[in-house]
């Protein structure tokens, strides 16, 4: 079990919840283009394990769609999981208005309110995957199955590869 960690509302929905979880940490590289990616390299980790937190919307509701960082979100596939018709990522500063962090840092935990999310079943090929933490250079291991609960997520292919 982790340490109660001071930090971001991800770790802290971590810790309130009394999930399992390891905190990684490395040092972001402010000229990486692809947070995911680069947070699998630092961290020594396959980016089918490392997945990513990613908005959508119908220009009316959100939605949250988890990808391994290896592949990319399938708008068509997330649209069906949610019941919507069409999705189109949601710009930059509406991802961080709504969720109270940086793209590159948004996690599938701790955002300011909850929307619908869906995590790609193939987070369930794996004992443990990694989610972001709350900020860049932060991510946090833990049960797929722990990730569902606390995020009240569906599971469903949603990922392109």
């Amino acid at each position: 079990m982790a340490k109660r960690q001071a930090g971001t509302p991800a770790l802290k929905a971590l810790t309130d919840a009394d999930v399992s979880h390891t905190v990684h940490e490395y040092d972001h590289d402010p000229r990486a283009t692809s947070f995911g990616l680069e947070a699998a390299e630092s961290l020594g980790f396959d980016p089918a394990r490392v997945f990513k937190t990613l908005l959508a919307t119908d220009d009316k509701d959100l939605v949250v769609g988890i990808v391994p960082v290896s592949g990319s979100l399938d708008l068509k596939a997330l649209a069906a999981a949610t019941g919507h018709k069409k999705l189109t990522m949601a710009p930059q500063a509406t991802a961080e208005r709504v969720t109270g962090m940086v793209v590159g840092g948004i996690s599938p935990l701790g955002q300011k309110r909850r929307l619908p999310t869906v995590l790609d079943a193939s987070a369930l090929e794996h004992p443990t995957i990694l989610v972001s933490g709350g900020r860049r250079g932060l991510d946090v291991e833990l049960a797929p199955a722990d990730l569902v609960r606390l995020a009240e997520a569906q599971v469903a292919p949603i990922a392109a590869h």
